[in-house]
């Protein structure tokens, strides 16, 4: 984690950090996560809630930071192989800049 990939950084806090994807689904796409590991967001609700909250309040100010606040952004965890995580440390993500849609099809 610490510094090993080469990452876009955007917003820092003593316990998280946020920084651009690498592969956007959307104009505005960062990931913020928790300094410490942490698997998913339950393991990180359970565990260590006020970091938890920490990352909450670091996505509300990369959505203010993006310019995001007046027309709306999704923030969304992805937890668990059938939720789509694909990296199993906790990281939210802060899409937006345009409108987004429904993301779950129909069955």
């Amino acid at each position: 984690m610490a510094g090993e990939i080469p990452a876009t950084v955007v917003h820092e806090t003593d316990t998280t950090l946020a920084f651009r994807d690498i592969g956007p689904k959307a104009p505005v796409h960062v990931l913020v996560i928790p300094k410490d590991h942490h698997a998913d967001i339950a393991a990180l609700a359970t565990t260590d809630p006020k970091v938890a909250a920490d990352v909450m309040a670091a996505a509300a100010a990369v959505a203010a930071a993006e310019g995001l606040t007046t027309d709306g952004y999704r923030l969304m965890f992805n937890s668990g192989r059938h939720g789509g995580q694909e990296v199993f440390h906790v990281h939210a993500h802060v899409l937006g800049g345009r409108p987004l849609g429904p993301m779950l099809a129909p069955q």
